[in-house]
């Protein structure tokens, strides 16, 4: 990767994708596009772009002389379900429209999965890198079928895709997406806001998890490994805890001991939560290319409430 061109940079991950990229490569060999304009200057190149039109799309990733597409645009879990013609026409033709672009200028391409791409009929722990794929939820659809799109660009055109099956991704810098994981960040602004967070997923649910810092190296990991080594290429079991709403508040409390944990369970969130797996084997990411972790629950807890007290100014 020398010049790299981000979809999606003010999303969740982009937004964080692009300052790591740009320590990696350099700022000016970073273009950041989104649909809107940012809120406030980002560094490096930006570019307002539809990823829903292809020709601009390939005519922009072609004026910056782009070597390598991450393509992080897509609508999350719990507003796929809302709005599920919307998602589909957003998250597939948007991936279409990268996938055509990186093969006709010959480029790099990554995109994320995710364990939505799982579903109830999928053995629910230590869930096997291939495995049964019947997910019940539109954003499970769009990222099986992401999945099997990158592979078949790979073995039809030879195009170089990589991609990985994120799980939850936990973060001080971006707030709550839309996703269904999306309790596990915001019951750490909570924590410090409030003392006390009202989960809308039930207790005892166990979901996978990762701190934001260890799934940007696991991009990074992943698209500077040697392709010799790649037996799966795309959509590579990536985990690094697992836990229960109970345990991410014990863990809180060690730093906030009067933090009050409550539920009020929202049915669709918590039926998309049920249907993933409680956790997923890595084993292939770790023998194919190196993935590794850095951060386990205690050590992220840590790590969030510190840098949050000071973006808050708690």
């Amino acid at each position: 990767m020398k010049k790299i061109m981000v979809t999606g940079a003010l999303g969740q991950i982009g937004s964080e994708l692009i300052g790591k990229l740009q320590k990696e490569y350099g700022e000016e060999n970073v273009l950041s596009t989104d649909i809107r304009q940012p809120l406030e200057p980002i560094a490096g190149p930006f570019q307002v772009l539809d990823v829903t039109d292809g020709k601009m799309m390939h005519d922009v990733a072609k004026d910056f002389g782009a070597d390598t597409i991450m393509h992080m645009a897509a609508l999350l879990s719990a507003k796929a379900e809302a709005e599920p013609l919307f998602a589909w026409n957003l998250n597939m033709g948007g991936l279409m429209n990268a996938l055509e672009t990186a093969r006709e200028l010959n480029m790099q391409f990554f995109t994320p999965s995710s364990i939505g791409a799982f579903g109830p009929s999928t053995p629910k722990l230590n869930t096997p890198q291939d495995t049964l794929q019947r997910p019940t939820t539109m954003y499970g659809v769009n990222k099986v079928a992401g999945e099997l799109l990158c592979d078949y660009y790979f073995h039809r055109f030879g195009l170089d895709t990589r991609g990985v099956r994120f799980p939850g991704l936990i973060s001080y810098v971006a707030q709550p997406g839309g996703g269904t994981t999306d309790y596990a960040v915001d019951i750490y602004y909570k924590a410090i806001t409030d003392g006390k967070y009202e989960s809308f997923i039930a207790e005892g649910t166990c979901m996978d998890m990762m701190y934001m810092p260890d799934a940007l190296q696991a991009i990074v990991d992943l698209m500077e490994a040697d392709p010799g080594k790649l037996m799966h290429r795309n959509a590579f079991n990536v985990t690094a805890m697992c836990f229960e709403p109970g345990e991410i508040a014990a863990s809180i409390k060690k730093h906030i001991p009067e933090f009050e944990l409550t539920y009020n369970v929202d049915p669709i969130r918590q039926a998309i939560a049920d249907s993933w797996p409680d956790h997923i084997d890595p084993s292939a990411a770790v023998a194919e290319w190196g993935f590794k972790t850095s951060y386990d629950l205690d050590a992220m807890t840590a790590d969030m409430l510190e840098k949050l007290k000071k973006k808050l100014k708690a």
